[in-house]
């Protein structure tokens, strides 16, 4: 494999014109091309990005000053991963939602066990609230809200303003779309179930395609492409892809939500364990949180299983290899888990789901 550092611009399905800091081009041809770009942060419409006051996650990555007051805007995993971040360092945070709910897709019992935690922790959150605008005064700025069911108005100010608004597909000077490709209406470039976009030797992978924005959906559609390529077949399960959220506690997920079952009309159990009836939890005193379990009414078999405590995104794989396989409620609760391990959290949500119950509550 070559290393080529530039920028790549597509010419036409099998050529790459590469252009190099110090001003040398070069066109390179090849039989398959992976477009993998990535994504960038969405800014607040009207509004640029300074990376000093007005941040983007970068920004917030590189701060001259830990900031005493903080306005995120945005309760997704961004917003609230980089803003936990800066409340455990003292910073005053509060965090602006469009939606009712923060971290939207997950759980939303686990979302509202994450919202509480964290309130505790000092994060002041205004969920069903629509942010008008942003204004930068000098070394700080205020934003605008307005409140999506009384209409009241209210001003938020900081000393940084994280604007954590969800990414977008990064294709600028791409050249994909002067060549023929198609995209999405989301700004996606379209793909099929074997990441080839309509030009059958340019795939897309990643960000810049279709599904989650994770950095291990778009590893595993890499290797699947690449897969494709050399042998004609490639494979990656959507279903069994984790998502995680570094707050802390952890949140993990993979598979269905309980409100997705509710509105498909799937009959479902649940099993829940409390990390707070660990002996491990309680050992490391970080009891917050819970594992919680989904599987089919008929069966059992696993459906989607929850979790949010401390190291959970560690643990979540167990849940993705039992998924992976078809494994059942009483399967699950019939593996041996060593003792004294958090992850015996997950033996015993399974045993709640199968049996009715958990043994050590």
């Amino acid at each position: 494999m070559d290393w080529i550092q530039g920028w790549g611009t597509l010419k036409s399905p099998n050529e790459v014109s590469v252009a190099s800091d110090n001003g040398d081009k070069q066109v390179l041809e090849a039989k398959n091309i992976i477009l993998a770009t990535g994504s960038e942060p969405n800014p607040f419409p009207g509004v640029e990005f300074d990376e000093e006051v007005i941040v983007s996650n970068l920004g917030a990555l590189e701060p001259e000053n830990i900031p005493k007051r903080m306005v995120v805007i945005g309760g997704g995993i961004i917003g609230l991963e980089l803003g936990s971040v800066y409340a455990r360092l003292g910073t005053e945070v509060n965090c602006i939602e469009f939606a009712d709910q923060i971290a939207g897709g997950t759980d939303h019992e686990i979302g509202n066990i994450l919202s509480t935690t964290l309130r505790r922790q000092g994060f002041k959150f205004h969920t069903g609230t629509a942010v008008t605008g942003i204004q930068r005064n000098g070394n700080e700025a205020t934003v605008t809200a307005e409140n999506r069911s009384n209409g009241k108005t209210s001003e938020f100010t900081g000393d940084m303003v994280l604007v954590a608004m969800g990414r977008r597909p990064y294709t600028e000077g791409l050249g994909a779309r002067e060549i023929g490709i198609k995209f999405t209406e989301q700004g996606q470039i379209a793909n099929n179930k074997n990441w080839q976009t309509n030009i059958p030797n340019i795939y897309a992978i990643g960000d810049c395609a279709p599904g989650w924005m994770l950095a291990h959906k778009a590893e595993e559609e890499g290797v699947g492409a690449v897969e494709h390529i050399v042998t004609g077949k490639g494979h990656v399960n959507y279903d069994t892809i984790p998502g995680i959220l570094y707050t802390w506690p952890e949140v993990a997920w993979v598979g269905r939500t309980e409100n997705e079952l509710i509105e498909d009309g799937v009959e479902f159990k649940v099993g829940k364990f409390p990390f707070l009836a660990n002996s491990r939890a309680r050992a490391n005193d970080e009891t917050d949180g819970m594992v919680k379990v989904l599987s089919a009414k008929k069966g059992g078999r696993v459906l989607g299983v929850h979790m949010i405590g401390p190291n959970v995104s560690e643990m979540i794989h167990e849940s993705c290899v039992a998924m992976e396989f078809g494994a059942t409620d009483v399967d699950m609760a019939y593996i041996c888990h060593g003792h004294p391990t958090m992850s015996e959290a997950v033996k015993e949500a399974h045993i709640d789901a199968a049996f009715g119950s958990p043994i050590h509550f």
